[in-house]
Formats: C-alpha cells, structure tokens, sequence
C-alpha cells in the first residue's frame, strides 16, 4: 500500500465507515444516482482515454467510466478503504470489466505517473483532505497538459435538509456547531470560494462549478429509512455523548423526523451538491 499521510481519515474509512458503505452499496448508489448521473455527464469520457478516479469507494464511478472509455481506456481506482476496495472489486469482476486497477491509498501522496491521465474524476471523494491543495496538487501532476478535472462535492450543510434535518433531530438541546470552512469531511468543498482557490493555488484553471439539486432517497419507508439512518457514521457521532436516556429520546426525534418526510416514493429530503470541473493548463 502507498504512503498514507491522511491518518486519521484513514483510520475511519479502513475501519466502521468503510465497512458501513461497503454493506450498504446499492442504498448509496441509489441514494445519490441523481447527482452521480450529472457528474458523468461533466467528466464526458471518451473511448480510449485514461482515468483516474479519487476516492472511488465502492466502484460505481469507476465501472461507469471503464463502459465509457472502452477497450482502449483504462482507470485507476484509489481510495483509503480496504472493505470497499474489495467490494469494488467483486463489483468489477461480476460485470467482466477488466480496464480497472484497484489500489489503496491516499490520493494527496499516491505516487502518480506523471501526465499519465486525460480525465481526473472524484464521486464525493475529495472533501476529505488534510492538505487539499498538495492532494490537489498531487492529482494536477498526473494529468496530461489539457487534462480534465471532474468531481462531485456537497453544497453547504444549510443547503442539504437530509443533514439539517438530522442534526436538528439529533441536537436535544445541545448547540451542534458546525464544521468550520475547509474542515476535512463530507462538506470540506462547500464553499466555492474555498475550493476554487484550492484548484488555483494546484495549478488548475477553467474552474467552475453547475449546481446539482435533487431529492435524496434514504429508504422505501419509515422503517427502512431509519435502519440505515442510525447506523451512519455522522449520526453515531452525533449520539456517542448522550446518555442512554437522552439518546433513545434524540433517536425518537430521528424516527420522526424520517416519517415525516415520508412519500409516496420513499423517504425523501432535499439535497444540493455541485459538479466541479477544471482543467490543467
């Protein structure tokens, strides 16, 4: 395995956080489609190109863009975690798809061949850096001249009522101060601003960023939903201070939150993220 400097993010997604996504695969994929089918759209990869894709997780990005570049083309696949590697990979196999390279590691130090990429794409994958502009920077070094960047972060937690919702039903009292700007995790590139002086200060140009604003299904009713619910890791943190007495009321407060956005179409909340693209000069 390469050298590995995001540690502490490491030890998350090789450990509970990856193993929670890997045994929920289809429920993310689903999940997110909408948003996943817009980023596709924005990485436009061609027959024969070669692709690096960030942060794979569980390889749904990474089969997508092995169907589109072809028999010529090829992707590498790196992320931090050990169990959704191994489920990307059965994933990848099952489907006879055999232009794909797994590999684990962290993308702000993985020693990339130099220019070797057209395309560089990311699903939710680089929101996570503790230096997002040596990643960044990292990432720029191993697309060609004119390579492309293409990648799908969250918009801010205001802008996503599945986390704000969560969070008010979670909170019972307690003040949840928000992660600050830039902070690793799920909303580390929700600022523009932010992120687009992280491209620029890697070397990218050409920056910009389409909003992407879609329903987020998390379950085909209040059952299911909640199931999948508690056992994110984001809410498992949110619970981990409280008292037994205090957590069964903040997980009553959940199950209601849920039912109450109960559809004919599942349990949907509202959700925001933007489609990122770049290209290094």
């Amino acid at each position: 395995m390469a050298e590995i400097v995001n540690v502490e993010q490491a030890a998350a997604w090789d450990g509970p956080d990856g193993e929670y996504w890997a045994a929920h695969q289809e429920r993310f994929d689903a999940t997110i489609e909408p948003h996943h089918a817009r980023l596709m759209a924005a990485a436009a990869i061609a027959p024969g190109e070669q692709v690096l894709d960030v942060g794979c997780g569980n390889g749904r990005t990474s089969r997508d863009a092995a169907r589109a570049a072809g028999a010529g083309g090829s992707v590498l696949a790196v992320d931090l975690s050990r169990p959704m590697l191994d489920r990307a990979r059965r994933s990848a196999d099952a489907e006879g798809l055999t232009t794909i390279r797994f590999e684990q590691g962290d993308a702000q130090a993985y020693p990339f061949p130099a220019g070797a990429f057209d395309v560089a794409m990311s699903r939710f994958g680089v929101m996570f850096f503790a230096d997002p502009v040596a990643a960044f920077t990292n990432i720029g070094t191993a697309l060609r001249r004119g390579g492309r960047l293409a990648i799908l972060v969250w918009q801010s937690p205001a802008a996503n009522e599945w986390m704000t919702a969560i969070r008010q039903a979670l909170a019972v009292g307690r003040d949840l101060p928000a992660p600050p700007p830039g902070a690793p995790g799920p909303f580390g590139l929700a600022d523009p601003d932010f992120a687009s002086s992280v491209l620029k200060s890697a070397g990218f140009a050409d920056i910009a960023f389409a909003a992407s604003e879609e329903p987020f299904n998390v379950g085909a009713d209040v059952e299911d939903a909640y199931r999948f619910a508690a056992g994110l890791q984001p809410v498992l943190v949110m619970l981990a201070d409280l008292d037994e007495t205090t957590k069964a009321r903040a997980l009553e407060n959940l199950r209601a939150t849920i039912a109450a956005h109960e559809t004919g179409a599942g349990v949907v909340f509202g959700s925001a993220a933007w489609v990122v693209t770049a290209r290094m000069p």
